[in-house]
C-alpha cells in the first residue's frame, strides 16, 4: 500500500467539508479527480473509507484511522516546510560557535544576547574549542563559527576579521615589575607566568614575544579560569598577559598593575572562521556586525 501526503490531505479535506464537492474546492481540484483518487486509494487499502449513504459524508472506521494518522503527520509536515521556508528566507537555521579563546566569554555571552533578540530562531550553542580540533569541526559541518585569533589558509574557510585587542602585561602592586613603564621578554626569565591550559604555540604571549626572543620563563603554570589567574597574579604568585578587555576593571584596583608588552605594546586581531558559503546568510552576518562592535564597548570601558 502506497499513501502519499496528498491522500492524508484528500481524507481530512473531505472530513472537515462533508462531502466531496466542498472538499474538492478546498484541494483546488474537480470533484471527479477527486472522486476517482479517493477510488484508487480505496482499491489499495482494500477498504471502504467512507459511508456513502450518510449526509454529511461520513468516514468509516478505516477512515477514522487514516484521519488519525493524517492528524498527526500533516502537522508535522506543515511545520517542517515552514522550518525550510525560515531557512531559506534567511530567518532561521543553526550557529553552533566553536571558541579558541578562554578569555573570549566575557565578550561573547553580550554578542549573543542581543543576537538572541534578532534571532530567535537559530539554534546557538557554544563548544570550547580548545576542547577538540575547532577548524577540522568547521569544515566537517560540525559546528558553524570558530572564534580564533590564529587564522589559517583553509580551502572553503574564511577567517572574517573582527577586532583588533592589545596583550596586556598584569602583575600584583608588589612584584619588582611594578615599577617598569612596560615589560620585554628578558622581563620574563624570572617570572612564574600564569596561562591557560592550551599550547604554548597559540598563546600571544609565546607567539608575538617569548619564541622570537628565545626567552623561557622560570616556570609556567596553566590555569582554567580567569578569575583563578587574576586571584593568584593579587598574591603575587606569578604574571600574565591577558586581553585588554579582561583586564578592563583590574587595571583600576590597587592590587594590580598592567603594563604594555614592550614599549610600543602587541597587536593581535580576532577573527570569526566561517565557510566560505554561510558568511553572507542574515544572521550570520548579524552575528559579525555584533562581534565587530561589543567588545569595542568592553575595550573602552
Amino acid at each position: 500500500m502506497h499513501i502519499e501526503l496528498r491522500h492524508l490531505r484528500t481524507i481530512r479535506a473531505i472530513h472537515e467539508a462533508g462531502g466531496l464537492s466542498r472538499a474538492a474546492e478546498m484541494l483546488n481540484m474537480t470533484q471527479s479527480a477527486l472522486s476517482h483518487q479517493v477510488k484508487g486509494l480505496e482499491d489499495q487499502a482494500g477498504v471502504e473509507l467512507f459511508v456513502r449513504r450518510s449526509k454529511p459524508l461520513r468516514l468509516s472506521a478505516a477512515g477514522m484511522r487514516m484521519l488519525r494518522t493524517a492528524d498527526r503527520v500533516l502537522p508535522e509536515i506543515d511545520a517542517l516546510a515552514e522550518e525550510f521556508h525560515a531557512i531559506t528566507g534567511g530567518r532561521a537555521g543553526r550557529l553552533h560557535i566553536a571558541i579558541e579563546c578562554h578569555a573570549c566569554f566575557d565578550w561573547l555571552f553580550p554578542v549573543l544576547e542581543q543576537f538572541r533578540r534578532a534571532w530567535g530562531d537559530v539554534d546557538v550553542d557554544i563548544r570550547p574549542g580548545f576542547a577538540f580540533d575547532a577548524l577540522p569541526a568547521l569544515m566537517r559541518e560540525e559546528v558553524d563559527l570558530v572564534i580564533s585569533s590564529n587564522p589559517e589558509n583553509l580551502a572553503g574557510i574564511v577567517f572574517n576579521p573582527l577586532f583588533d585587542y592589545a596583550p596586556v602585561f598584569v602583575a600584583s602592586s608588589h612584584n619588582p615589575l611594578a615599577g617598569k613603564p612596560f615589560v620585554l621578554a628578558e622581563d620574563f626569565r624570572d617570572q612564574t607566568l600564569l596561562t591557560y591550559p592550551v599550547d604554548r604555540s597559540r598563546l600571544d604571549i609565546f607567539e608575538l614575544l617569548l619564541h622570537p626572543a628565545g626567552v623561557v620563563p622560570r616556570a609556567v603554570r596553566q590555569v582554567e579560569l580567569t578569575a583563578v589567574i587574576l586571584m593568584l597574579v593579587a598574591s603575587n604568585r606569578g604574571v600574565s598577559v591577558l586581553p585588554d578587555w579582561v583586564l578592563r576593571e583590574v587595571k583600576y584596583q590597587p592590587d594590580y598593575v598592567t603594563r604594555p608588552v614592550t614599549e610600543r605594546g602587541l597587536t593581535k586581531r580576532m577573527f570569526a572562521a566561517t565557510r566560505s558559503e554561510d558568511a553572507t546568510r542574515p544572521y550570520v552576518a548579524h552575528f559579525l556586525r555584533l562581534a565587530r562592535t561589543e567588545p569595542v564597548k568592553l575595550q573602552r570601558s
